[in-house]
């Protein structure tokens, strides 16, 4: 019986590509937190799935969920990315250094920044372009490896760039976002860049739009306790809200 369960518990997330243990919990009702970690261990033995912060991942990192090319989250959750990119205006203060990740959302925010005194810092060259339309900004492109998936870059370069500098306000996008497992995103070399952000900057604002919540990815950043600000599209899951209130975090 516990290697029928097993079993299907690997179908489901070799399926889904990834699941937290609240989804697994709601598959197997009857089933115990502490049993399902068993399972989650044994299948990891046998070579089927790999644990992750808060949940799994297939063993074949083809068939982990991974991040949408750039072209198509253009195209995805266009209206709630304005309202988000409105709502972090407020965050930037005259003559502050502000970081911009990668990212359609942070693109949205470049696309409606004012011109003003500021000092960007940008892993996106394509954030850097948009930035060019502005006369008073001093942009700042760092170097690295591009992702043209995402077109981000990131590796040592990126890394030495970022540890050299303050950044007042830093801004970063998430590929997913559980409860559990906290942000993620799917590339180790952009996990790397974000988690130094989470660390440095004076103030970070995570923007994230409801179509993050229960996604996972392989790489985790950060965590809701670690931030300053979500700015969402106003539809976070309650249990991420309640997260967020009881650890101080403002969400807009």
């Amino acid at each position: 019986m516990n290697q029928i369960r097993r079993e299907s518990i690997g179908k489901y997330i070799q399926e889904k590509g990834a699941v937290t243990v609240k989804e697994i919990s709601a598959l197997f009702p009857d089933l115990s937190a502490m049993t399902i970690h068993r399972d989650l261990e044994k299948l990891e033995e046998e070579g089927v799935i790999v644990r992750t912060r808060g949940g799994a991942m297939p063993a074949n990192p083809n068939a982990f969920h991974t991040e949408v090319k750039f072209e198509k989250r253009m195209n995805t959750n266009t209206q709630a990315k304005k309202e988000m990119a409105q709502k972090a205006l407020p965050l930037i203060g005259q003559g502050s250094a502000v970081f911009l990740d990668a990212g359609t959302s942070c693109l949205a925010l470049a696309q409606v920044l004012p011109d003003m005194d500021l000092n960007i810092f940008t892993t996106a060259p394509n954030i850097a372009l948009e930035l060019g339309r502005l006369s008073l900004p001093t942009v700042h492109m760092c170097g690295g490896m591009l992702n043209r998936s995402n077109l981000a870059v990131s590796g040592q370069s990126t890394i030495q760039m970022l540890e050299q500098i303050n950044i007042a306000v830093a801004f970063l996008g998430v590929s997913g976002c559980t409860p559990e497992g906290d942000f993620t995103c799917g590339k180790e070399d952009e996990m790397l860049v974000k988690r130094l952000l989470v660390q440095k900057a004076g103030t970070t604002v995570i923007l994230m739009d409801s179509s993050k919540c229960g996604k996972i990815l392989p790489y985790t950043f950060g965590s809701i306790e670690e931030v300053d600000y979500i700015i969402s599209d106003g539809a976070l899951p309650a249990e991420l809200a309640e997260k967020a209130e009881a650890a101080g975090t403002n969400v807009l």
